[in-house]
């Protein structure tokens, strides 16, 4: 019975999910379940354009690791730039601060990669051909994707625990990358933000600055010089390190810009974010 139930589950997966449709043909559906926690549902939204190119990107929604909801026909607007180029759009929640700290949040996003590659038939879109992208913490988790993805477990008894959280690119903006001298209740960043407050022994382990690999897929940095909550030295010791490992990889620095980016210096970094996906995402 439960194997026939995924099996629905997986063929009728959009079917059964509300469908949107904006004036220029965009196809919304909202609240895809791709797991549960504690008797929660984990949900994401998609966002498909008419002529979509079969590449998918994972918005990370997360903002302090803390992932709020509103109203998808509002956010799609918010990634318009990436829709009018083809790539369908997943809007990623995971296990909000302050309920979960960030080892557990990292569980969540790796299973979104890979129940849409699960599921990537179904969701219009190529397995191969998946990027992820975030700001502060979602940048953060965007990066552990990149530098900690494995292959998933053959043996695992959930089919989505079988495939891959691999992805094709990833974009971070102002993303920590070291969160070793932030961990514990003890400092002020974990006490300001609470999904910090884990082992410090576990630290490293969610610090993408210690995970970099050849294999790492390619990856664009995007950081402001007057950013004093996420100094800009995040983002450039990772790109050291990136360097090292021969990885495709670039940072773009904004010029007087603090943390999260406003007018020309946001539309700079989401043309370059776009410009990122459509090099390393779209087919020849």
């Amino acid at each position: 019975m439960k194997t026939i139930l995924r099996m629905l589950s997986a063929a009728t997966l959009l079917l059964l999910t509300s469908h949107l449709y904006g004036a220029e043909g965009l196809r919304v559906t909202p609240d895809v379940v791709y797991g549960h926690k504690y008797g929660m549902a984990l949900t994401f939204d998609v966002f498909q354009p008419e002529d979509a190119n079969g590449a998918g990107v994972l918005f990370m929604v997360s903002g302090g690791w803390y992932s709020g909801w509103q109203p998808p026909e509002q956010a799609a607007g918010f990634f318009k730039p990436l829709l009018d180029r083809g790539f369908t759009v997943f809007a990623v929640r995971h296990g909000s601060s302050p309920k979960f700290n960030i080892p557990e949040v990292i569980e969540d996003v790796r299973r979104s990669v890979r129940y849409v590659r699960l599921h990537a038939e179904t969701l219009g879109v190529d397995p191969d051909r998946l990027g992820v992208y975030g700001g502060s913490a979602g940048g953060h988790l965007s990066l552990v994707l990149g530098t900690t993805s494995d292959d998933g477990d053959p043996g695992a008894k959930d089919p989505v625990l079988q495939k891959s959280d691999r992805v094709a690119a990833v974009v971070a903006l102002y993303p920590p990358t070291d969160l070793r001298p932030w961990v514990g209740p003890d400092t002020k960043m974990g006490h300001d933000y609470p999904a910090l407050q884990f082992d410090p022994a576990k630290a490293g382990d969610c610090s993408p600055l210690l995970h970099v690999t050849p294999d790492d897929p390619p990856t664009l940095l995007i950081h402001g010089d007057k950013d004093t909550l996420v100094p800009i030295e995040h983002s450039t010791n990772i790109l050291v390190e990136l360097k090292k490992q021969n990885v495709a990889c670039e940072l773009i620095t904004i010029e007087n810009a603090g943390h999260g980016f406003q007018g020309d210096d946001s539309r700079r970094s989401t043309e370059a974010m776009t410009q990122w996906f459509e090099k390393h995402l779209l087919k020849n």
